[in-house]
C-alpha cells in the first residue's frame, strides 16, 4: 500500500507548532497504515487546539485547523471503514423556533467546517436530528416543522417528534404503564399535551430514542437546549467554529467505559435569575459607582475588562455547591461597538437588565478556557441537561421526579448516576455557547415560570421551582451518601431529611434576600443622587426609566411581602410540596423498575 498523502498536517505542524511533539510526528510521516496515521491526526489535533486558542483565534490557523479534519475525513472516506460511533442529536423546544433555527444552523455550520461524517452529502450514515417539539402555540409549531424540512433539504436527516407522534408513541403503552410511570412521563391531558415541562419532553423522547437504539445499538444521544450554538466562542461579534465535537464525543467513548458524558455552557449562566439577582447587584452597584466620577460625555472606558473566569461566579449561593464565592465586583464590559460616550455605556447597561429575567447575566458570562478535551475527561456529578451524551445502555437513566416539574433536575440526575455507575459517568470541557435571549428584542421567545403579562416581571413561578429543587438535590445528596436507592430508606427518614433540608435553605435565601436587598437600596440610592449626573440631566430620562423599571421588579420578587417568599413561608404549600417530594423519593426504585420493564 503507498504511503498516505498528508500535505495540511504536514503543514500545520510545521508552519504552527514548533515544538518537539510535533517534531516528532513530522519524523514519523509517511505511513502506509491507516490506524497508525489516525494515530498521528490525533496527535496533531490537540497541539494545533492549542495554538489555536493562544494565537485568539487567528485566522489562518483557524483556517488550517479546520483543513486538516477536512483532510483526516477523507482519508477515512477513502479507507471506507467509519469506525466511530453514530450520533443522534435531540433538541427539545417549546415556542422557540428562532432559537431553534439558530441552534441547527450552527450544527450544520460545524459539520461543514469539520466536514465530520465525510461530508455534507453523506451525513445520513452519521448523523441525524431528533426536534422534541413541547410547544403550545400553532404558529411555533408550523415554524418548527418548517425549520425541520429545511435542515433536511441541507443534507441532516431530522425526526420531527411532534405532539401527535409523542401522544401516538405514548398509546402504545399500556393504561397500567403509564400510571406506573406518571412520575417520569407526567399525566397531561391530551387537550393540553404541550409545555409538559423539559424533564418529562426528555423522558418521553427518551422512549423514542430507545426504539432507535434497538435498531442500532452503537449510536450515541446528544441532548442539546434549542437555544444554544455549537461553537465555544463567546464574542458575538464572531461566532467560529472552534470545536469538533462529535470528533471529541466519539474517542471518548471509544477509549473508555463510558454510558454518560456531560459537558457544560459557556456565555450566559444556565441558572435561574431567582439565585443571581445579588451578584448583578453588587456589580452593579459597582459599576454605577464608578461611572458617578467620570465625565458623562467622555469617551467610554468600560472595554477590555476581564471576563468571568470563576466557577459559578454568577451564582448567589455558589458556596452550597462547593464553589468558592466571588468576594468581589465584576466589573461590567460595555459591548457597544464605534465610539461613544460614557452616557451611551449606561444606556446600553440599561437596555440589557431586561434580559436578566430570561436569564441574561450583563456583568458575569461564563468565558472559554481551554484544556485538552480528552485528558481532562474527569468523574462527573452533575449532569448539565442541555449538553450530555447518553449511551444506548444509558437510556435506563430517565431524568428522575420529573413529574414535579422541579428546577435542578440535572444536578439531581448526576448525584444518582454517580453512585449508579460510577466512573461510566465524565464530564469533559466541550461547552456550547448558551445565549437566553433573541439580540433584536434583548428577550427569550419562550421562558417557563416568568410571567411578563404585567408592567413588572413576576419571577415566582421560577423562584419556587428553584428553590424546591434545592430542596430535592440536597435532600438526594444526603440519601446518597446512606446508599440511597440501593438501600431504601423508611418514609419516616426520608420525611425528616427533607424537612431539615427544607429548613437549611430557607435560611439561606433568607440570608441571600437580606444581602440583595442592602444593595438594592445601595442602587435606588445612586439612581437618585443629586450628585450624579444621570439624575439631574433630562437627556437620560429614558435610562433612569429602564434602571427604575428594572429595580420596581426586583422589589416585587425579593421583597419581603413578594410572592415567590410568600409561597416558601406558606404552611399549606410548603406541606404539599414536602408530601410530594417524599412521595417521589420514595417511589424512585419502583420508578426505575417501571422503566426498565417497558424498555425491555
Amino acid at each position: 500500500m503507498p504511503a498516505f498523502s498528508c500535505p495540511v498536517l504536514e503543514r500545520c505542524l510545521r508552519l504552527h507548532i514548533d515544538t518537539a511533539a510535533a517534531d516528532g510526528i513530522v519524523l514519523q510521516l509517511p505511513v502506509n497504515d491507516a490506524d497508525a496515521l489516525y494515530n498521528l491526526y490525533d496527535r496533531a489535533i490537540v497541539l494545533l487546539e492549542r495554538a489555536l486558542w493562544n494565537s485568539g483565534l487567528s485566522q489562518p490557523l483557524l483556517d488550517d485547523y479546520h483543513a486538516l479534519f477536512v483532510e483526516l475525513e477523507a482519508h477515512i472516506m477513502a479507507a471506507g471503514d467509519d469506525f466511530r460511533h453514530r450520533f443522534v442529536v435531540v433538541v427539545p423546544v417549546a415556542d422557540r423556533p428562532q432559537q431553534l433555527g439558530a441552534c441547527l444552523q450552527s450544527l450544520i455550520g460545524m459539520l461543514q467546517a469539520f466536514q465530520y461524517g465525510r461530508g455534507a452529502a453523506m451525513l445520513s450514515e452519521s448523523l441525524s436530528v431528533v426536534i422534541a417539539d413541547d410547544s403550545r402555540e400553532q404558529a411555533h409549531i408550523a415554524e418548527n416543522r418548517l425549520i425541520a424540512t429545511a435542515t433536511e433539504q441541507q443534507g441532516l436527516p431530522v425526526t420531527y417528534f411532534g405532539l401527535q407522534e409523542q401522544q401516538a408513541l405514548l398509546a402504545s403503552i399500556t393504561q397500567d404503564e403509564r400510571q406506573a410511570l406518571r412520575n417520569v412521563i407526567g399525566e397531561a391531558a391530551v387537550e393540553a399535551f404541550y409545555h409538559k415541562g423539559a424533564s418529562v419532553m426528555r423522558n418521553i423522547t427518551s422512549l423514542l430514542l430507545h426504539r432507535m437504539a434497538q435498531q442500532d445499538e452503537d449510536l450515541l444521544f446528544l441532548f442539546v437546549d434549542s437555544d444554544e450554538q455549537f461553537h465555544a466562542c463567546t464574542d458575538p461579534s464572531r461566532k467560529v467554529f472552534t470545536t469538533n465535537y462529535f470528533y471529541h464525543i466519539d474517542r471518548i467513548f471509544r477509549q473508555g467505559n463510558v454510558q454518560v458524558l456531560t459537558g457544560k455552557v459557556v456565555g450566559d449562566p444556565p441558572v435561574s435569575p431567582a439565585v443571581m439577582a445579588a451578584t448583578l447587584l453588587d456589580d452593579a452597584v459597582c459599576f454605577l459607582e464608578e461611572l458617578a466620577a467620570l465625565d458623562a460625555t467622555a469617551t467610554c472606558s468600560f472595554h477590555g475588562c476581564s471576563a468571568a473566569t470563576v466557577d459559578a461566579a454568577y451564582h448567589d449561593m455558589a458556596g452550597l455547591f462547593g464553589f468558592t464565592p466571588s468576594d468581589k465586583p465584576f466589573r461590567f464590559q460595555c459591548g457597544l461597538a464605534g465610539m461613544h460616550n460614557h452616557a451611551a455605556c449606561l444606556a446600553g447597561f440599561a437596555g440589557r437588565l431586561n434580559g436578566f429575567f430570561d436569564g441574561e447575566h450583563p456583568t458575569r458570562m461564563t468565558a472559554y478556557r481551554h484544556t485538552d478535551v480528552e485528558a481532562g475527561v474527569s468523574a462527573a456529578r452533575t449532569v448539565y441537561t442541555g449538553n450530555y451524551v447518553l449511551s444506548a445502555a444509558a437510556l435506563q437513566y430517565f431524568i428522575p421526579f420529573a413529574g414535579l416539574g422541579l428546577r435542578m433536575a440535572g444536578p439531581v440526575l448526576g448525584r444518582l448516576l454517580q453512585s449508579g455507575i460510577g466512573e461510566a459517568f465524565v464530564a469533559a470541557n466541550l461547552p456550547f455557547s448558551h445565549t437566553r435571549t433573541l439580540r433584536q428584542s434583548g428577550s427569550a421567545e419562550f421562558r417557563t415560570g416568568i410571567d411578563r403579562s404585567s408592567a413588572l416581571v413576576d419571577l415566582s413561578g421560577e423562584f419556587e421551582r428553584q428553590f424546591f429543587g434545592d430542596v430535592m438535590l440536597f435532600t438526594v445528596i444526603e440519601l446518597v451518601a446512606e446508599a440511597y436507592p440501593v438501600v431504601m430508606p423508611d418514609a419516616a427518614r426520608v420525611s425528616d431529611v427533607v424537612r431539615a433540608t427544607q429548613s437549611r435553605l430557607r435560611e439561606a435565601y433568607a440570608a441571600n434576600q437580606s444581602r440583595l436587598l442592602q444593595r438594592l437600596v445601595a442602587l435606588e440610592a445612586l439612581l437618585e443622587s443629586p450628585d450624579c449626573w444621570w439624575s439631574v440631566v433630562a437627556e437620560f430620562a429614558d435610562t433612569r426609566a429602564l434602571l427604575e423599571q428594572f429595580i420596581a421588579s426586583l422589589h416585587a420578587n425579593f421583597d419581603l411581602q413578594a410572592n415567590a417568599f410568600r409561597l416558601l413561608d406558606d404552611e399549606m404549600h410548603c406541606n404539599e410540596r414536602h408530601r410530594a417530594i417524599v412521595e417521589a423519593l420514595l417511589a424512585y426504585q419502583a420508578d426505575r423498575e417501571s422503566w426498565c420493564r417497558l424498555l425491555a
